[in-house]
């Protein structure tokens, strides 16, 4: 029995100098840790912000900002990037928790998931830690009022879902009636688009991926026009969705490549539209139009008509430089300001909407619901 018990030690001093040996897990490094200086006095109070991808370029404005006008209010935070896993964001909710948040500031990985959402704010009220959420949606679509009614100590700070997908079909049915015969590369008397669609549950996506193509035909029906034709007839969906969820750059690009293999100028079936549910994936979509000749922003040079949202730093110089049409902004200022001035308040003890004049969701009677405008750009 002892030789057993004698060979079980050896083998298990011998595993764990093989796991000493080891490196150690290191933290994600997509993890930063900021903290804003507190005037005079050392503040008890104090945020975690948690962004759903640090990469997302409208996510990088708003963080920007919301960073700026943390540190101006004197609130102190900690900010996770989950790297578009829900998972780790749910660790690092509970890393912040345990650590003694007095404020979750939470965009949510799983948009739309109000039982991700639920699990967040489960926790927050176990921990007497409200929440606020921005950006991404944190009920489905139809079930708005579920979370945001039941939970007290909680908001949210978006969007109207369906204003861009309305703003850009309106932008684009305009710009197609106005240049028609320009667009129209073949002379078939209709347009071909190409669509490319975010993220699959995200009610943001779906609403631009519809409203951008149905009031954009119903403008052009309104002047004699045939609506909008998908540029591949075999396809069921309508749209070329990216796969990661990230709504990216690469996707648009590696999509938009393939389809000019088979639909170009010496095949007589260029595409003659393309419309993008952001502006990473407009960049993307004129990355690929660049190699074969289009949006280099020459004069002369043949162009397709590329829409984005967001109206990103990016956009606005590929819109200065003439290599996309148009975007709609989505005012990441004011969604950081509008955080900002509900964190003053949790730091006060205050409801988070006290005093507040943002619009909120009248629609489904939601005040705690804010609806941040969205505009056309302008070009100066």
């Amino acid at each position: 029995m002892r030789k057993y018990l004698l060979l079980f030690l050896i083998l298990t001093a011998l595993a764990a100098a093989a796991c000493s040996g080891q490196e150690e897990a290191p933290e994600p490094a997509s993890q930063a840790v900021t903290e804003a200086p507190v005037p005079e006095e050392e503040s008890s109070f104090r945020a975690a912000v948690f962004y759903y991808d640090y990469g997302d370029p409208y996510i990088s404005s708003v963080r920007t900002d919301l960073s700026r006008d943390l540190v101006e209010a004197g609130i102190p935070y900690t900010e996770y990037d989950a790297s578009s896993r829900q998972s780790i964001q749910n660790g690092q909710i509970d890393e912040a928790l345990l650590a003694g948040a007095d404020l979750l500031i939470v965009n949510l990985v799983s948009s739309g998931s109000s039982d991700a959402a639920d699990s967040i704010c489960m926790k927050a009220q176990a921990s007497g830690v409200p929440v606020i959420f921005f950006n991404r949606a944190i009920e489905e679509d139809g079930a708005e009022g579920v979370l945001l009614d039941y939970y007290d100590h909680i908001a949210f700070v978006g969007t109207d879902p369906a204003e861009a997908g309305h703003l850009q079909g309106d932008m684009i049915g305009r710009y197609l009636i106005e240049n028609y015969k320009a667009v129209d590369l073949n002379g078939d008397g209709q347009i071909s688009y190409a669509l490319f669609k975010g993220e699959a549950a995200n009610v943001e996506a779906i609403y631009r991926t519809r409203y951008a193509v149905e009031d954009a035909d119903a403008l052009l029906e309104e002047a004699g026009y045939p609506p909008l034709v998908y540029f591949d007839p075999k396809s069921v969906d309508g749209f070329q969705l990216d796969l990661t969820g990230k709504w990216s750059l690469s996707a648009a690009r590696d999509y938009m490549t393939t389809n000019l293999q088979y639909y170009n100028d010496d095949a007589g079936n260029m595409i003659e539209l393309v419309i993008c549910n952001n502006d990473n994936m407009a960049e993307g979509a004129i990355r690929a139009l660049e190699t074969v000749g289009y949006n280099t922003g020459e004069e002369g040079a043949p162009f397709i008509p590329v829409f984005g949202v967001d109206a990103t730093a990016s956009a606005r110089l590929l819109i200065s430089q003439g290599k996309m049409t148009g975007t709609v902004v989505q005012d990441a200022s004011s969604m950081a300001a509008c955080i900002r001035d509900m964190a003053v308040n949790a730091g006060q003890g205050l409801p988070l909407t006290e005093g507040l004049s943002y619009p909120t969701d009248t629609e489904h009677d939601l005040p705690n619901r804010i609806c941040i405008p969205y505009s056309v750009y302008a070009i100066d």
